[in-house]
């Protein structure tokens, strides 16, 4: 038995209790842990990698990561979308060293080896006198992702071939991720991703941030001083206006993937409130939205989104300002880089983006008020987990424990009100890929579990 299985299965109930809702501080921590993360999660989860926008035209690139990898997202000459490994087969150097443009050709600047836009080896410098021209170029082009999709505008990525189909994948999620996507009429897949993308890094562990995004209601009090203030659309206090009016507040659990969501459901028809008051240009642009959302999705318009986490490390806000946000890892359990776009509806007036854009700035981001409450919060409980006498006690996911309701209405496991129930979630799948040799493996432990369960009747 390697260390790694050792490792895993003598510690694995310790790591996540998930009878007792408890999570053990190591997997926040551990060094150990962490270099089993990049083999069993993020070698193959399906990855957010970014959104078509970002390359409209043949020859455009965007350079994003998978975990610790640099990829290269980019658009072919037969318009095709692509994700490619970084990093060059001759000696590893980075092919792509700018964050986004548009190239005929990538060229690695260590020794020249160049690669078309479906990544094929097209240029080998003195391929003639250097390799006697039997060097077999169609061996060596980039790495390309194993699988990868376009959801809606979003660009998904996987190294495994095994991993399950993407919309498998998403699950009873996908209603709220829609919410996010979607233009805020309701037209499918209506978003683009504006103001390039804000990168920052923090001492703290990428499961942090993506729990709070999960399903955190709870942590009102650190945002306490913004709400104090007037960063919001409208005039006075707050961070945002209410624009889901009266709703049923939902923790929404899909443990089936250790996907999580808030959310807010209207109970009743309710009229549209204005919001944006800043601006009646763009109130109106609201007000228009919110009777088209109406006719376009009937009662489904009643879910008006919040926020989310696609497992392991996607999370996104599609109230406004609406977002996506990336959390991955950066070199260790105690390092993270966050990577953070905005989104607006693709046919919104100038007006529009503009003033959303501005409010995301306001909002989101390391020099959003908002995000930087969130980040000291992760920094200094990081720091916190780390000693000898910390370690030993587990973190308390307790808030809804014997309380699930599970014959909702609606897709996944609803809560209303307060609940864990969607970390714990998060928790529980992630101890499930660890523990598990390859997806086929997973598979079949839960149809083990799930006979052993029905046998005790």
């Amino acid at each position: 038995m390697t260390m790694e299985k050792t490792l895993i299965r003598q510690n694995i109930r310790k790591w996540v209790d998930s009878d007792q809702w408890l999570v053990g501080r190591e997997i926040f921590v551990s060094e150990e842990i962490y270099k089993l993360e990049m083999e069993r999660i993020f070698a193959r989860a399906w990855l957010f990698v970014g959104h078509e926008s970002q390359i409209p035209k043949p020859g455009d690139y965007f350079v994003g990561r998978m975990g610790e990898e640099s990829v290269i997202m980019t658009r072919d000459r037969q318009d095709k979308i692509h994700v490619f490994l970084n990093s060059c087969m001759h000696r590893g150097m980075k092919v792509c060293r700018y964050d986004e443009g548009n190239t005929p050709v990538f060229t690695c600047p260590y020794h020249g080896w160049s690669f078309g836009l479906d990544g094929k080896l097209v240029g080998v410098p003195y391929f003639k006198e250097a390799y006697h021209s039997e060097l077999k170029k169609d061996e060596w082009g980039l790495v390309e992702v194993a699988q990868m999709v376009n959801y809606k505008g979003t660009i998904w990525a996987t190294w495994d071939k095994r991993a399950p189909a993407f919309e498998t994948y998403l699950g009873s999620t996908k209603l709220y991720f829609d919410v996010l996507l979607d233009g805020r009429d309701g037209t499918p897949g209506g978003s683009e991703a504006i103001g390039g993308v804000q990168k920052w890094r923090t001492p703290a562990n990428w499961k942090s941030a993506a729990e709070n995004a999960c399903g955190d209601g709870y942590h009102n009090i650190s945002h306490r001083s913004v709400d104090i203030v007037g960063i919001g659309p409208s005039p006075g206090k707050g961070r945002r206006d209410d624009e889901t009016g009266g709703t049923r507040r939902l923790a929404i659990s899909s443990p089936e993937f250790g996907h999580g969501a808030l959310t807010g459901e209207q109970l009743d028809d309710y009229p549209w409130t204005s919001s944006f008051q800043n601006d009646p240009e763009v109130a109106e642009w609201s007000r228009h939205c919110y009777e088209q959302r109406q006719k376009n999705l009937g009662p489904l318009a009643r879910v008006m989104g919040g926020v989310g986490n696609i497992f392991p490390n996607m999370s996104y806000w599609s109230r406004q300002p609406r977002r996506m946000a990336l959390w991955s890892p950066a070199g260790g359990p105690q390092q993270a880089e966050y990577w953070s776009w905005g989104l607006v509806d693709k046919n919104a007036p100038k007006k529009v983006k503009d003033m959303l854009r501005h409010y995301a700035m306001r909002y989101s981001g390391p020099a959003g008020l908002t995000e930087q409450d969130d980040m000291e919060n992760w920094n200094y409980a990081s720091k916190a987990s780390a000693g000898v006498i910390a370690k030993r006690h587990p973190y308390n996911y307790q808030i809804g424990l014997g309380h699930e309701n599970e014959n909702d209405h609606l897709p996944g496991k609803v809560v209303e009100g307060l609940s864990e129930q969607n970390q714990l979630g998060l928790y529980t799948f992630w101890a499930e890929l660890m523990d598990a040799e390859s997806w086929d493996d997973l598979f079949a432990k839960r149809e083990q579990r799930q006979w052993e369960a029905k046998k005790k009747g």
